[in-house]
């Protein structure tokens, strides 16, 4: 009986610690088994563990993905207008033993503010370099320039043994207190543009201009000449004409001729002309050269 009742105890002693050297690992997190603060076993499957009941000690990690919102962020992008800029990053914890190392005794606290350090950092490298303006961070380049800051920050918290999964930038204002003013550095802008728009403008209209009057000139030269090239043709035809009438006819061609003096000198209603009537102007003019040709003309 004695026997028994000191048993019992022992098996008590024996049973309660094997209970405490287990230990169960859930799907939703990883393991460090420390011993007097130093790595002993670290346990990343879920599952039961095994451990010394009083020397070990089991610290729990998150293998869940985390998140982090960041405060307001303050940018300045290539055109110099001030942005205040809000992210949020998703993460977890890649490697448990280099997490331990780099965080120490600071835990999760820790981790999330070095991590919002590095978050900081690499938005205002990525806004604020060269070729990055308000309009590319509010255009779809907005996605490739969060891909850029996810890299970097991954490639810094990796450090930390932690995974940068996804960053977003979120709202994206003008502060306050140079809403006004950025507002006259854009109206002026604009208006610089629109000024050099209508320069440019003004220029493309003067050479048009002047390669349409250019044009003009050199159609009107050439149809110059050709009228001339004509004129020319229809006068030497007009000559070949009048002496071949002339070769056939010489009375007749004297009597056209006489004709068209007598058009051309009598023109208009007040024409006032002295000349003696015995002039050979008249001779066309006069009776009895009249009756003189029907005279020649008989048989």
């Amino acid at each position: 009986m004695r026997k028994t009742g000191f048993l019992i105890p022992i098996l008590v002693i024996i049973i309660a610690g094997l209970m405490s050297s287990i230990f169960i690992v859930d799907e939703r997190e990883k393991v460090l088994v420390l011993r007097f603060g130093q790595i002993k076993q670290t346990v990343t499957e879920p599952g039961i563990g095994f451990k010394l009941s009083v020397f070990d000690e089991v610290v729990r990690f998150e293998d869940r993905i985390l998140s982090l919102e960041t405060e307001l962020i303050e940018v300045t992008p290539a055109d110099d207008r001030r942005l205040e800029i809000d992210a949020f990053v998703l993460y977890r914890i890649d490697d448990i033993v280099q997490y331990r190392q780099a965080i120490g005794v600071g835990g999760e606290r820790q981790a999330r503010s070095d991590l919002s350090g590095i978050l900081e950092s690499q938005i205002r490298a990525v806004l604020g370099s060269q070729g990055v303006t308000s309009n590319t961070i509010l255009s779809p380049e907005r996605s490739a320039l969060m891909d850029q800051i996810r890299e970097r920050s991954d490639r810094r918290a990796q450090a930390l043994g932690l995974k940068v999964v996804d960053v977003r930038l979120r709202q994206t204002n003008l502060p306050e207190q140079n809403f006004d003013a950025t507002l006259q550095r854009m109206i002026a802008e604009r208006d610089r543009e629109a000024t050099d728009e209508r320069a440019r403008g003004s220029e493309a209209a003067q050479r048009v201009t002047a390669l349409a009057d250019r044009t003009y000139e050199e159609i009107l030269s050439e149809a110059r000449r050709d009228a001339r090239i004509i004129e020319g043709e229809a006068d030497a035809e007009r000559n070949r004409i009048f002496a071949e009438a002339y070769s056939r006819n010489q009375e007749f061609f004297e009597f056209y001729r006489s004709l068209t003096a007598y058009e051309e000198a009598l023109k208009g209603s007040n024409s006032t002309m002295v000349m003696s009537p015995d002039s050979e102007f008249f001779n066309y003019l006069r009776s009895d050269q009249g009756s003189r040709s029907e005279e020649g003309e008989r048989p």
